[in-house]
Formats: structure tokens, C-alpha cells, sequence
């Protein structure tokens, strides 16, 4: 068993009555993110941000953090990462991730702070939010690469057979990269559909596999808002939601080119934005 399930007992109820059961629930645990930054003699601390996640690939995690909320632009940004804090009970590892940027990493942090509110679940208005993301100078995305409707119809199952934490657990949301074949480039399972998609662009980071134009994310729910800024960060010109969009993430695709899909199933699925990819 991983680190990201645990095993319960359960009382199962039934018509016939009542019995009990081991089952596995996907876990669900806080992670700060800290951040070290500033010329050598002036090093400073700062907590970025704590998050509601499943234990595994907390390095990815950070490091997609990180790079889809416009902190840093490239992998050779980060000097070194590491666990840090208090170990927690039962755990090999402290819930705290340090990330040490290069001192030439500028952080503003009034304008951070003021990003993060404006893209959270805060109730501030959609014209905010795609303010604070503008300022990130995000490029629209200008990939001319198509892909079939056939191919489309068959990548939710494709992820779905790919998602062990969820045949475990059923509490679980995916994110994976799929290539012009479609192929599993990558997948990443979390409790927070943001954090799966931080995790999967953390690893393409990492391994130097991000910046491709031919290639399409796909997500086990909806789509948000907070999921296009991420995958638009990303580059990624396909966005396939099993879920429905968001009326703010379908202006958001429009606006920067992205091609938006979304009830996506083996036997349709709408096209929200730039349909001219998908033929």
C-alpha cells in the first residue's frame, strides 16, 4: 500500500444487513510550500501556500506550483528542494516542501499576494481574476496541431484505465498528457484536481518535456478557471474535460486560443472554443 491510500474498516449496509469490511480511502493532508529566495546576503523565507493534497510526488507538486502561478519560467530556476519541519505521525516525511530558488528569482510579493486572491475561490469577480492573470504575460497559443473526434471519444477511458488510485480509493481526480498518438505521456492522481494538474506539470518540468505544441490534457472533472490558467501556462492547446466548463474558463480559452472540451464521453462531447483543432 502507498503512502497516498489508507485502509479503513467500514460497516457495509445492506438489505439483507449489515457486515464488516477493510476498504482504502485516498488520504488527504496539508503541504506548505516555502519558498527561499533573494541575493545571498539578503536570503529570505516566506510561505507561499498551504494545500489540501495526497501524499506523493510533493516535489512535482511544488515545482508545478510554482511554475503555472508565474513564480518561476524554467526548472533551472530552482536551486534545490527538500522536506523540511516536523515529521508527522506515521509518515517518513514532514509536510513542509522548501524550495530554494537561484537569487536572481525576483518575487514581488504585493503582486503575489495579490494574484493569489484574485484567482481563488473568494467570490471576487471573473474581470479580476483575468486581470491578475494578464499580468502574468501569458502568449496565446498558436499550435495549428488537429486531432481526430475518434481520438477524442476514446481518451477518457484511456485515463480512466490508467488511474490506480482511483480503482483503489474511487475518491480521486486525474490529470494526463496524451501525445498526437494518444499515447499516456503522463498522469497524476490527487484529492485536488489543481494539485494533479501541478503535479503532472511538475514533472514535465522536471524531465524537460513541457513546452510541446502537439499534445492534450485531459481531466477526470470539470474545468475551471484555475485549471485553464495552469494548463495555459503549460502551453497546451487541447484541454479535455469529462466534466462541463466554467463560463469564466470557456472566456479564458477563447481569449488565449485554447481549444476547450468539455462532457466529454466514448460517444460525444461539446466544443467550447477554437473547434478548428479537432476535425
Amino acid at each position: 500500500m502507498s503512502e497516498s491510500e489508507k485502509e479503513i474498516t467500514i460497516t457495509q449496509m445492506e438489505k439483507s444487513g449489515r457486515a464488516q469490511s477493510n476498504d482504502f480511502v485516498a488520504v488527504e493532508e496539508p503541504m506548505e510550500i516555502r519558498i527561499v529566495f533573494g541575493p545571498p546576503e539578503r536570503r529570505r523565507s516566506k510561505s507561499l501556500s498551504i494545500t489540501m493534497r495526497t501524499p506523493g510526488h510533493d516535489f512535482e507538486l511544488a515545482t508545478g506550483f510554482l511554475f503555472t502561478e508565474g513564480i518561476i519560467r524554467s526548472q533551472s530556476e530552482i536551486r534545490g528542494i527538500e522536506h523540511c519541519g516536523p515529521t508527522v505521525s506515521g509518515r517518513e516525511k514532514p509536510n513542509i516542501v522548501r524550495v530554494d530558488l537561484d537569487e536572481r528569482v525576483e518575487i514581488d510579493m504585493l503582486k503575489l499576494q495579490r494574484h493569489f486572491y484574485a484567482t481563488s475561490s473568494c467570490g471576487i469577480c471573473g474581470k479580476a481574476s483575468l486581470a491578475a492573470l494578464n499580468q502574468l504575460q501569458l502568449p496565446q497559443i498558436d499550435s495549428k496541431w488537429q486531432l481526430s473526434r475518434q481520438a477524442v471519444f476514446g481518451l477518457p477511458e484511456k485515463l480512466r484505465q490508467k488511474q490506480s488510485l482511483f480503482e483503489s480509493t474511487g475518491g480521486i481526480h486525474a490529470a494526463g498528457l496524451f501525445d498526437s498518438d494518444s499515447n499516456l505521456i503522463c498522469l497524476r492522481e490527487d484529492v485536488g484536481r489543481h494539485n494533479a494538474l501541478d503535479k503532472l506539470v511538475g514533472q514535465l518540468l522536471i524531465n524537460d518535456r513541457l513546452q510541446r505544441q502537439d499534445t492534450v490534457l485531459v481531466v477526470s472533472g470539470r474545468a475551471s478557471f484555475e485549471l485553464l490558467q495552469k494548463a495555459l501556462t503549460a502551453s497546451i492547446p487541447i484541454f479535455v474535460a469529462v466534466g462541463a466548463p466554467s463560463s469564466l474558463a470557456v472566456e479564458l480559452a477563447e481569449q488565449f486560443r485554447m481549444t476547450l472540451i468539455g462532457f466529454t464521453s466514448a460517444y460525444r462531447f461539446n466544443v467550447y472554443s477554437h473547434p478548428f483543432r479537432i476535425i
